[in-house]
């Protein structure tokens, strides 16, 4: 279970809860597999790590509205 951030400030970074949860899993994976974390506080689980950059705003979560409308803008890591 995610304990800090928790879910609730989370949910403030996405549209939906079930974004936020494939968004979440796909950065864990990344991490896992070996990929550098961009966190100021490092985690050794790779879930708390991934919803820590998605609090920090490390990590965005487009709806696909946005993604289409910032396709020119986006410069970060794409999940």
């Amino acid at each position: 279970m995610i304990n800090k951030p928790t879910v609730v400030e989370l949910l403030r970074k996405s549209e939906n809860r079930f974004r936020l949860v494939i968004a979440t899993a796909k950065r864990a994976r990344q991490i896992a597999l070996g990929s550098e974390s961009m966190t100021s506080q490092k985690d050794p689980n790779p879930v708390t790590e991934a919803a820590q950059e998605i609090e920090e705003g490390k990590i965005i979560i487009y709806n696909s509205e946005e993604w289409k409308e910032n396709k020119e803008k986006r410069n970060k890591d794409v999940i």
